[in-house]
């Protein structure tokens, strides 16, 4: 059995939803109706069916809400999302057997209660977004959404989000070459996993699970000297902000804490990263997710199948951990 923990759709009602007017949208909800498998029933399965006992939890695809609308909007938005996704899990448990809610930040009372609401109709979990429409996540009024997840003990999936607008030199207006998607979403996952743990929230709830999407924990792995030893100096570099008392609130040498995410092997089959974030989160802390249908589902089997993994490490990674993640037996 493979459970795939991270892919996405694009539910009828929420892009009728969409289509009334949110005021940001621009083409972004035409150009993901461009992706048939979104939101076709008949091709998606046809494709699940191809890979054997394959199973999918379900999200809402970019752009996150928080970019589109606001208020009242913005949480009407959500809970359509979050009653679509739950009627389809319904009407195909062995297809969907659970799926992560939606939520708008803009307002965190709002958003936990709409968690709240989505748990109660079988969503195990929450997806939110590196940034809330350009603020960080480690602003103390998002606090309170993360205790409440912890309190759920379900996890939350933390998406990347950046686009073309954040341009990769000052002299230029836009991010080309789809760079800002390439090389600035895995820089948005890995900028997020820091403000988070130098924030504290793993000392503040030390139970909290946090899936990172794409690209093996963003580039944690790979760069694991320079956020650890390379960070013991943290401040020796700035002259105009006091860092010096950032580490030594930490209860932890801060390394340790970037283990206590999760990741996942949505790599686009890419194989030398695979083995690098196995071997840093370890076994138990690696899921198999290949944000189908925006990414082939085989190539991601064929990846793993390269590492020649024992019998119960694959398991672990294709289903056991997330039996764990989510609360849930599938078989």
């Amino acid at each position: 059995m493979i459970v795939d923990i991270y892919t996405h759709i694009f539910p009828d009602r929420y892009f009728a939803e969409l289509e009334r007017g949110p005021p940001r949208l621009g083409n972004m909800g035409k150009r993901m109706r461009g992706i048939p498998k979104l939101f076709d029933l008949d091709l998606r399965f046809r494709d699940m069916d191809a890979i054997g006992d394959y199973r999918q939890i379900i999200s809402l695809p970019n752009p996150p809400i928080e970019d589109i609308a606001e208020g009242e909007v913005a949480n009407s938005l959500a809970r359509v999302a979050n009653d679509s996704m739950a009627e389809l899990c319904v009407k195909h448990p062995d297809r969907f057997p659970a799926f992560a809610a939606a939520v708008s930040l803009h307002d965190v009372d709002a958003a936990i209660a709409e968690a709240g609401r989505a748990i109660k109709m079988g969503a195990r979990g929450v997806q939110t977004y590196t940034n809330i429409a350009g603020h960080p996540l480690d602003e103390p009024r998002f606090r309170p959404f993360f205790a409440a997840m912890a309190a759920h003990d379900l996890p939350i999936w933390l998406h990347p989000a950046r686009t073309s607008s954040m341009p990769d030199y000052a002299s230029e207006s836009k991010s080309r070459f789809e760079m800002w998607w390439c090389f600035g979403w895995p820089y948005e996952t890995t900028i997020a996993m820091c403000r988070l743990v130098f924030d504290g929230i793993y000392d503040r709830h030390p139970k909290l699970k946090i899936i990172t999407h794409h690209l093996g924990g963003g580039m944690i792995p790979f760069f694991d000297g320079r956020i650890g030893p390379g960070m013991e100096v943290l401040g020796n570099r700035t002259i105009d902000e006091d860092y010096s008392k950032v580490l030594s609130s930490l209860k932890r040498p801060h390394l340790e804490y970037f283990k206590e995410f999760y990741a996942d092997t949505a790599m686009f089959g890419g194989t030398y990263g695979l083995p690098c974030g196995l071997e840093f989160f370890g076994a138990d802390r690696v899921v198999f997710a290949t944000d189908a249908p925006l990414a082939a589902i085989p190539v991601h089997i064929t990846a793993l199948d390269g590492l020649n993994l024992d019998a119960a490490v694959r398991r672990k990674i294709m289903v056991g951990n997330a039996e764990r993640l989510l609360n849930m037996k599938f078989s």
